[in-house]
């Protein structure tokens, strides 16, 4: 073995729960730590820890995000009520996604992993589509009452002389519920600008949807801003490279993107982003075939898989029995990171590594070898299922190669 490829600046390490943090352990043990002198932060984000911690650690691990520039996260359980009694937790502890996003900021970037022998479900799509989804606000940051009948409910801000500005809700003759939102333009003029620039690195076009004919206020000024900072800022960036930027409402965006033939970044609000992310990963074949990063307007990234902790495989491998788990998002988390890191520490060794896991991972199941999930959905004549393990042990053997 020749010397392991040596970091100067720590990754930031997001450990999580379940099937996925099983995985994580393999492809360290597999593929990285063979190969790589690891330099981590480690943080443990599995559900007993952040309890344990009353969730400081989330917040923790997100300000070495801020200090060290790349972090990688593994799979977290959001619990709900079901989870609360599993894991006999104090409270429903939120995201840790929501946490660590609302801190950094920025703007989440998922596209799909395409590999030869999975046709996605919508034929037409031939290339990637990069979903761009706003990291803050919304239902994310939300407060939320259950009203009980006849209260009147009312919007009140307080201004700094004092003075209110009220608006009506809703008169309640019969019990109901409420949530109130809120957005910052500082942190929708990040994520227009992150989302320009993302469009200008990947030489695609942009699309933004959201539904200001609806909400004339709100959502109005999610277009407004994006169009002033397009116009003043990136227009002939946009124009030299012959890309476009419009928007769109979110109803005509969906119609255009069945129509589409891929190859392009639709940036949604928040919650928009949420579900079309995993709208385009499923159609495309798998949520476990996606990759995600949170881009900052800093320049801090947090590289992360766009699925959850596979409950029910785990529940499985605590039998004993043999899962046949895909590893893929979790591996390009992993990769993507290093890329990153190596990047920025100009360290070619590093970024050359990562590019090779990621091909010999794609070689893997473009020869026919994969789990499950994806031996369902391809058209390869000769495929074969291997368990969680033995495929990151099929990886390694053509990423050997490949070094």
């Amino acid at each position: 073995m020749a010397d392991k490829i040596q970091m100067k600046t720590p990754l930031v390490e997001m450990d999580g729960d379940e099937m996925t943090r099983i995985i994580w352990k393999m492809i360290k043990d597999i593929l990285l730590t063979p190969y790589i002198d690891l330099k981590t932060e480690y943080y443990d984000l599995g559900l007993e820890h952040r309890e344990a911690t009353n969730d400081q650690v989330t917040i923790d691990s997100a300000n070495a995000t801020k200090k060290y520039g790349v972090a990688v996260k593994c799979a977290t359980i959001t619990p709900n009520a079901d989870r609360v009694e599993e894991y006999h937790l104090k409270q429903m502890w939120k995201s840790p996604n929501g946490t660590i996003r609302a801190l950094l900021d920025g703007t989440v970037f998922r596209t799909p992993i395409v590999v030869k022998g999975i046709t996605p479900f919508i034929p037409t799509w031939t290339k990637p589509i990069t979903i761009a989804r706003h990291a803050y606000g919304d239902v994310y940051k939300n407060t939320e009452m259950v009203v009980e009948a006849n209260s009147k409910a009312e919007l009140v801000v307080t201004k700094a002389d004092g003075s209110e500005v009220k608006e009506l809700i809703h008169e309640f003759q019969t019990p109901g519920i409420l949530q109130g939102l809120h957005n910052l333009d500082k942190s929708i003029e990040s994520f227009a600008r992150s989302c320009f620039n993302y469009a200008l690195d990947l030489k695609q076009d942009l699309w933004f949807s959201t539904k200001d004919t609806i909400s004339k206020k709100y959502d109005h000024r999610f277009k407004d801003i994006f169009s002033e900072i397009f116009e003043k800022e990136y227009k002939q960036k946009f124009e030299s490279l012959g890309i476009e930027y419009f928007y769109t409402l979110i109803d005509d965006a969906v119609a255009r993107v069945v129509r589409s033939n891929g190859g392009y970044i639709w940036a949604c609000k928040n919650y928009d982003g949420d579900v079309m992310s995993d709208m385009v990963a499923t159609a495309f074949g798998s949520l476990a075939m996606m990759t995600s990063v949170l881009v900052s307007p800093s320049g801090v990234y947090e590289y992360e898989a766009a699925h959850g902790t596979v409950q029910r495989h785990y529940y499985k491998h605590l039998k004993g029995e043999k899962t046949s788990t895909n590893s893929m998002a979790t591996l390009f988390a992993w990769t993507g990171a290093l890329r990153k890191r190596g990047e920025l520490d100009q360290i070619p060794k590093l970024a050359e590594f990562a590019n090779k896991l990621e091909q010999a991972s794609i070689q893997t199941i473009e020869q026919g070898v994969m789990t499950g999930d994806l031996y369902a959905l391809s058209s390869l004549e000769n495929k074969q299922t291997v368990d969680t393990e033995t495929f990151l042990q099929e990886i390694n053997k053509r990423l050997v190669k490949l070094l």
